[in-house]
């Protein structure tokens, strides 16, 4: 293991013990403030994501966007691949995809401008730490090389990192969303 690779490794970890500790004490809402920002952008077609583990909840500000506009899911298209967008209703069929995150039943794809990502860890100057597999990475790339794409870390507060150890295809986030507050890069 590289040395980069091992200091990413001690910070993956620090920030699960961190997201597990917010999601322990998150109070019911934890949303409201990722419905506020996505109402500024009714109708853009966006994706958000099926939560797992101890990840925040985007599932009711997905909901009320859904009754504006085309939502989506990320779908694992393989190792090493991006991500492809299936679209996602409230109360749509779901089935198991790969790493445990729901996917509808139904595919219908298409390419999302706005993306609610998930995170193990970000910091104030816009960077995400994830899971590892580097698949928002070639995506956020991918979609950005076609046209102007808006990357939402959501992330409980208590997710923040003072610095993230990074890679020149970690991809920045223009906006982090938590329960209390809006950062934007």
């Amino acid at each position: 293991m590289s040395d980069l690779a091992a200091i990413k490794a001690e910070a993956r970890a620090a920030g699960f013990a961190r997201r597990a500790a917010a999601f322990e004490h998150a109070a019911p809402g934890a949303c409201g403030v990722l419905s506020e920002v996505l109402a500024g952008y009714r109708g853009v077609p966006l994706s958000g994501y099926m939560p797992i583990r101890t990840e925040i909840d985007p599932l009711p500000a997905m909901a009320e966007a859904a009754a504006h506009g085309p939502v989506a899911v990320p779908v694992i298209q393989g190792k090493a691949q991006p991500l492809r967008f299936s679209r996602w209703e409230p109360g749509c069929e779901m089935i198991d995809g790969p790493f445990g995150a729901r996917v509808p039943a139904r595919e219908y794809y298409f390419d999302p401008e706005i993306l609610i990502v998930p995170l193990v860890a970000f910091d104030a100057r816009g960077n995400r730490l994830g899971y590892g597999g580097g698949f928002y990475d070639r995506t956020l790339q991918q979609l950005r090389s076609r046209r102007a794409t808006l990357a939402i870390g959501f992330a409980f507060d208590g997710q923040e990192a003072g610095e993230l150890p990074l890679e020149a295809t970690d991809q920045p986030l223009d906006m982090v969303v938590t329960e209390s507050r809006v950062f934007t890069f």
